[in-house]
């Protein structure tokens, strides 16, 4: 599976396409009625992404600005967005209602996720300290250097492969008001080169005092993320446990039933998995007797096999 669709609504707020050039801007929305949505094209651009955005300042009144989706930029395939956080940063004193940012809002026909270049967006988030909601996708050249921010809510990462800097980088920031952490570890095929150890210090839960919802997803390694979470102590102060699109297996499954108790859960979301009928039927028995609301779905999870006996599984979402 890869994505297809551009988002439909970020922070809350219909995301809305900021117009093309020579596009009318006269029957805009609001202000801060909708998030905008800015973008340029990955091949053969009219305009680079910067020019877009300073088009948009022209024409909106950027004060009353309150999420951004940034959309494509030209030849995210080999370049990072280096040169938007650059204008994003020289514009931060014109965004003062700004309270979340998508970076990287780019679908399979314009670039695979794979194949988005990243860079290092701490700065992006030191940058604007009154942020409560980021997401990016695209793991080549993701980093995450260490940082504290206090105000951060909600935070996304989404990969076919999460480098192991960039786990580790999020597990030492202090992210004190961080109530939702979601993300796609991936594969070693898309640079997810992360092992369960590289979670202790998410899973311990000690700079992340608020956390709510985790998700640590879409990843090869499901089943020693499952075993590593179930002895994990951040998750006794959780409501949503999502250990969905990846591969999941009766071992993981197993370590996460013989593990601490998850019955104080509202929700375990485990869809694109590839459990046994019998263990499905235990999970659904343990949990769903205590009224947590469980997702089992198995989505498009399909396993190949050689003629060699070799199983291939997948995650869900990988180049």
């Amino acid at each position: 599976m890869t994505i297809g669709d551009h988002l439909d609504s970020f922070h809350g707020l219909p995301v809305h396409t900021f117009p093309v050039p020579g596009a009318p801007t006269d029957d805009l929305p609001e202000p801060d009625s909708v998030a905008w949505r800015i973008t340029s094209d990955v091949y053969d651009a009219d305009e680079d992404w910067p020019v877009a955005f300073a088009r948009f300042s022209a024409a909106v009144d950027t004060t009353r600005v309150k999420a951004l989706v940034v959309g494509a930029w030209q030849e995210a395939y080999e370049t990072d967005p280096s040169g938007v956080i650059e204008a994003l940063l020289a514009a931060r004193d014109r965004f003062p209602a700004l309270r979340a940012v998508f970076l990287g809002d780019i679908v399979m026909e314009e670039c695979e996720i794979s194949w988005i270049n990243q860079t290092d967006v701490s700065p992006l988030l030191a940058g604007f300290e009154a942020l409560e909601e980021f997401g990016v996708r695209g793991g080549t050249g993701l980093e995450f250097t260490a940082l504290r921010h206090g105000a951060l809510r909600k935070l996304v990462v989404e990969t076919g492969g999460l480098p192991v800097g960039a786990v580790r980088g999020i597990g030492a920031s202090d992210l004190p008001a961080l109530e939702h952490l979601d993300l796609w570890l991936g594969t070693p095929d898309y640079g997810g080169d992360s092992e369960a150890a590289d979670l202790e210090a998410i899973l311990s839960g000690a700079r992340l005092p608020r956390l709510r919802h985790l998700a640590l997803r879409n990843s090869e390694m499901q089943d020693a993320v499952a075993a590593a979470v179930a002895a994990a102590p951040v998750v006794d102060r959780l409501e949503v446990l999502d250990l969905s699109m990846g591969v999941l297996t009766d071992e993981g499954a197993g370590a996460l039933l013989s593990g601490q108790p998850l019955t104080h859960l509202k929700k375990l979301d485990l869809h694109h998995h590839y459990l046994s009928a019998a263990v499905e039927e235990r999970v659904r028995q343990t949990l769903e007797a205590a009224g947590v609301q469980v997702d089992l779905d198995r989505d498009d999870a399909e396993e190949d096999t050689e003629d060699d006996g070799t199983v291939w599984r997948y995650v869900a979402v990988g180049e």
